[in-house]
């Protein structure tokens, strides 16, 4: 502020030196945001201008009052923008690009266990064979209390927070301190980090059909970049024990990469018979089509899919569909019609971007409609499904597109909104309570199972297979034990509902249980026996 006493000639010399600065800076400035990037072409240099947004961040850079940290920044700008695409494109900023990537790797580096968060404190379900962990004498049932000598433990502790601190890189030392049960001090472990496999199937075996066949089951949770490989072993194993047909379980799959689905779909395919063709606006006509060489192709086949599956999924379960290949068992898939590809940023960052649509073989698009930006519709449009009805009765589906598509022989197909599967299994409800649904939701039963694991563990382990270890668990009748552990946490039990869902809860809490004990292998023939979904897909193959 400029005092009304000051001498006259103090104001204009103030006001020239104020205004020959701001040139020298406006000037200094303008020349860095005006400066033009050139590449070299044909043997000569051309100007390549800078962007608008390239210019804003210089200028904050360069002239803005106050010290920025333009790398975070620059991150948040970059997220704005993407959100502003479709629902499928994102950024990647470089912290969580390694463990984006990871979801798809065949591996990543880590000291090999599996955990779940409970009471604040990480609690180790299962040491995977072979993995670090395992050689050192961590045990599931291990609870994790200290890393690196610091507490780490409390309501800071989330899942994101503990895989970023136990992976790291391969050859790397984490000294984790726990508390196991019968032990009255901290057992301390330093572990070297190394590689972890990452699995896309979860399990594999036969389910025996009434008319004497045996069935292959093989449930596939995501397409990664070793699934086929994975799949057409499992393949291979079920038919040395006798499969003579098969059931893809690409439930819950939200996908992955689309070669992995491509591979998988040629097993099942006649040479020439299309699998997907994918387009976009600089993006070329690609076509896959089968070549021949499928080892698959005249077993009877049925897909399994459900509103999570998505994407590859959906690729797959499209081509069997289309060249009427399988029998689509289940609910209508998510609809997801959209091809990304990731590229790269200098600074470690990434994009995936929408770069085209794909299309099944009678040339529908299955992606639902969303709005540019609006991601919270999106998401919703699941919950609509549900308040629609359309979970339980294939009536009150409505399709986006109401062009009819074909199949190979004349069947009609629709596009616009997922995969519509041939035998629609609504869910079913007769079982469920009240009372069932807060347990579950709640992941009341996932805690209960596991608290009780720990406590017979000694006694579970001695169980080899899973039908053993059921009727264990039937017979000792742990029933009243979980009831009175939910009335602790505050759900007041209740007679009636607790005879209706008996059946759906003791197999929940069962398979649980034998999961912890067996693994996935245990778990999903468990699981899979009363599925209603399974059963029906056991009866189309039958016929």
């Amino acid at each position: 502020m400029i005092m009304k006493n000051a001498k006259k000639y103090i104001f204009p010399t103030v006001a020239v030196v104020c205004l020959l600065a701001g040139f020298l800076i406006g000037n200094a400035v303008s020349n860095k945001v005006n400066a033009q990037r050139f590449v070299f072409q044909n043997g000569q240099f051309y100007q390549q201008p800078q962007s608008k947004i390239d210019q804003l961040m210089q200028l904050m850079q360069t002239a803005y009052v106050d010290e920025l940290d333009i790398d975070s920044l620059t991150d948040e700008v970059m997220q704005d923008i993407v959100q502003k695409l479709d629902p499928h494109s994102a950024y990647i900023p470089k912290k969580d690009l390694e463990m984006v990537n990871s979801e798809l790797s065949s591996s990543f580096s880590g000291i090999g266990v599996q955990f779940t968060i409970q009471s604040d404190t990480i609690n180790i379900v299962a040491v995977v064979a072979g993995g670090p962990s395992e050689g050192i004498g961590v045990l599931a049932g291990d609870k994790i209390i200290t890393v690196d000598d610091s507490l780490f433990v409390g309501k800071k502790i989330n899942n994101e927070r503990v895989m970023h601190t136990l992976r790291g890189e391969k050859g790397t030392k984490v000294k984790i301190g726990v508390k196991r049960s019968g032990e009255p001090d901290l057992l301390y472990f330093t572990i070297t980090r190394g590689d972890i496999p990452v699995t896309s199937v979860d399990a594999k075996f036969i389910i025996p059909a009434k008319n004497g066949e045996k069935i292959g089951f093989v449930r596939v949770n995501k397409f990664g970049e070793n699934t086929y490989n994975e799949f057409i072993s499992a393949l291979a194993s079920l038919k040395a024990q006798g499969a003579t047909a098969y059931i893809v379980d690409l439930r819950e799959n939200s996908g992955g990469f689309m070669d992995q689905a491509i591979r998988m779909a040629n097993e099942f395919l006649n040479a020439g018979e299309m699998i997907v063709y994918a387009e976009g606006r600089a993006y070329p006509r690609y076509e896959a089509k089968a070549n021949g060489t499928g080892r698959f192709k005249n077993v009877p086949l049925a897909v399994l899919i459900d509103d999570f599956s998505a994407s590859a999924s959906e690729i797959f379960s499209g081509a069997m569909q289309d060249n009427d290949r399988a029998v689509i068992v289940g609910r209508r898939s998510f609809g997801k019609g959209l091809v990304q590809q990731q590229m790269p940023f200098a600074d470690g960052s990434a994009i995936r971007l929408t770069v085209a649509r794909y299309y099944t073989p009678s040339g529908r698009c299955i992606q639902k409609p969303y709005t540019l930006g609006d991601q919270m519709d999106y998401e919703k449009e699941l919950f609509d499904r549900f308040e629609n009805g359309e979970f339980y009765n294939a009536d009150s589906i409505h399709y986006a597109d109401t062009t009819e598509y074909h199949t190979k022989n004349g069947r009609i197909v629709h596009g616009g909104g997922g995969i519509m599967p041939d035998v629609f299994v609504g869910r079913d409800t007769t079982q469920y309570s009240p009372y069932f649904n807060k347990v579950v939701n709640r992941a009341y039963t996932y805690q209960f199972a596991y608290q009780y694991t720990n406590q017979h563990r000694k006694e579970l382990t001695k169980y080899k297979d899973w039908q053993a270890l059921e009727k264990h668990l039937n017979d000792a009748n742990w029933l009243p034990e979980f009831v009175a552990y939910c009335k602790e946490k505050g759900i007041e039990p209740n007679e009636a509902d607790i005879r209706k869902s008996r059946q759906p809860l003791t197999r929940l809490v069962n398979a649980y249980i034998v999961r912890n004990i067996l693994g996935d292998e245990g778990f999903f023939p468990l699981f899979e026996r009363d599925d209603e979904i399974t059963k029906r897909a056991v009866e189309e193959l039958s016929k």
